[in-house]
């Protein structure tokens, strides 16, 4: 009987949302505590900064240039290699996906992808190494499990998510209509009782699972939570608990519309052309204009992203004790993380893009190794990578990381010898090609195509307001850090795979 691993991941999550990392706000002491006994990675990113891609790189070990899903809309081939299916084959472990997979189209209504069928053909999995899958998304939507739960069990409460997407013209349109107190975008006061919201049916799902394995078995658990993606539209009940009113204005928000305009003037110009509304950001809510956006709309949806990171926090101590009690608490390894980030505030901004900050690319990472294993709590500065979980698991289970994988098992001291961590952007809405490394406390990202850049001094500059690049003193570094990065990337994908749907 080796380890067991449960593998917890939340969706569009800031590294500063947590307390162990800075955060002021939320309470999130489960996730605290697995800081404090395990370890802590302060300078994780991810490889892409929207989900579809950034969650195959956890599914495979691979960069994204590898495994080809480069955007939203481009599915993971179904030959794709997965680290699920590696322990399950070579490891004998159980395997399971409870709530966001997205490792396929959510938004494609003529290709029957395995996501977006096995809900309504009454199957749950395999699929993809996973033995049993049962999923969720932002919303109720009963093509996954947990929208036909929900309407199979309690179809009134269905109608108090925010509806993220309505048809116009016949073409599927996303909403960003405002709501709450203060008409701030996506966010909805839900009537739903907490216990039928999705944070809590996919760790009671979990727990389910759970209950059904042999404590002699060992498993590879994904708790996929979907929050706290936006619709900011929690349970009601739970909601007023952080009042919006009483919250200062995030640190990285300028203060005021000239301060904004003159920080995002020195930035590649699609920055302050999505904040002036004159482009379309196609990848966060489409009509959005930053521009119009009021501080108290800043606040509110700052308080209600807080309040979904505390039901996360606490779903996740009620799986944890679950753990406990079935005797399985010394014996398995905890790993907490995010895909990407979210600007909530940064800049003047909201929602993701091609925007290569801390806001979106630096994300929590913590793993708790099994006590059994006795690694030492630390903090790891050095920069790592999320495709570096999937060897990580391969080196817990006791298996040789395979060919295949392109990161390395995530090192468990201070003095790790990582120097470099990179991510990529490219969209099929928005024509903007992003290399980032980020090495030595710089951020860098090269625009191909373009004479634009960034450059950024992260200790002097942590809110990433000054950019470097065209700065005659910078001009040495950042010819440096450019042929590094280029020298760490692996050639593209030949064929390019296509998109097959928007996201």
């Amino acid at each position: 009987m080796g380890r067991k691993i449960l593998f917890i991941t939340t969706d569009q999550q800031r590294y500063d949302s947590l307390a162990c990392n800075g955060g002021q706000i939320a309470r999130t002491p489960v996730a605290d505590r697995l800081a404090a006994t395990g370890i802590n990675y302060r300078r994780a990113h991810n490889q892409n900064v929207v989900c579809m891609p950034s969650r195959a790189t956890m599914l495979t070990g691979q960069l994204v240039r590898t495994h080809g899903v480069w955007a939203n809309g481009v599915p993971l081939p179904a030959d794709a290699p997965s680290v699920a299916a590696y322990l399950h084959d070579a490891g004998g472990y159980r395997t399971a996906l409870i709530g966001k997979a997205h490792f396929e189209p959510a938004l494609d209504f003529s290709h029957p992808f395995p996501e977006n069928t096995m809900a309504l053909q009454g199957s749950t999995g395999p699929h993809r190494g996973f033995e049993h899958m049962e999923l969720a998304m932002h919303s109720p939507v009963a093509r996954w499990h947990y929208g036909k739960w929900l309407r199979d069990h309690y179809p009134t409460e269905m109608q108090g998510f925010f509806q993220l997407f309505f048809i116009k013209d016949g073409t599927l349109t996303m909403n960003h209509e405002g709501g709450g107190d203060t008409g701030a975008p996506q966010v909805a006061y839900n009537p739903i009782p907490r216990e039928h919201y999705h944070t809590d049916w996919v760790a009671d799902r979990t727990i389910a699972y759970l209950s059904s394995l042999r404590d002699d078995e060992d498993w590879f658990i994904w708790m996929s939570f979907p929050d706290p993606h936006h619709p900011w539209d929690p349970p009601a009940e739970e909601a007023r608990r952080i009042n919006w009113r009483d919250l200062d204005l995030p640190a990285g928000y300028p203060g005021s519309e000239e301060q904004i305009q003159k920080i995002l003037a020195k930035k590649p110009h699609h920055w302050l052309e999505y904040y002036n509304g004159q482009v379309d950001n196609l990848e966060g809510a489409p009509g959005f204009v930053p521009q119009l956006m009021t501080p108290d709309q800043v606040r509110e949806v700052n308080a209600l992203i807080h309040v979904k990171n505390e039901l996360i926090d606490e779903a996740c101590g009620k799986v944890l004790a679950s753990l406990a009690e079935r005797g399985w608490e010394n014996e398995t390894d905890v790993f907490f993380c995010s895909d990407h980030g979210e600007l909530q505030g940064d800049f003047g901004l909201l929602f993701k893009g091609p925007y290569h900050t801390d806001a979106l690319m630096h994300v929590p990472l913590i793993w708790r190794p099994a006590p059994v294993a006795h690694v030492a709590p630390a903090e790891v500065p050095a920069p790592v990578g999320l495709l570096d979980l999937a060897p990580t698991f391969c080196h817990i289970a006791g298996l040789p990381v395979p060919t295949w994988m392109e990161g390395s098992p995530l090192p468990t001291a201070q003095d790790s010898k990582r120097e470099r961590v990179i991510t990529e952007w490219d969209s099929q809405h928005i024509d903007q090609h992003l290399r980032t490394i980020y090495r030595d406390g710089y951020i860098c990202t090269v625009y191909e195509g373009s004479s634009e850049g960034e450059l950024y001094n992260i200790k002097e500059d942590p809110y990433q307001w000054e950019n470097l690049w065209d700065d005659p003193g910078s001009a040495s570094l950042r010819s440096d850090l450019i042929a590094d990065l280029y020298d760490h990337l692996p050639a593209p994908r030949d064929p390019k795979l296509e998109p097959v749907a928007r996201a």
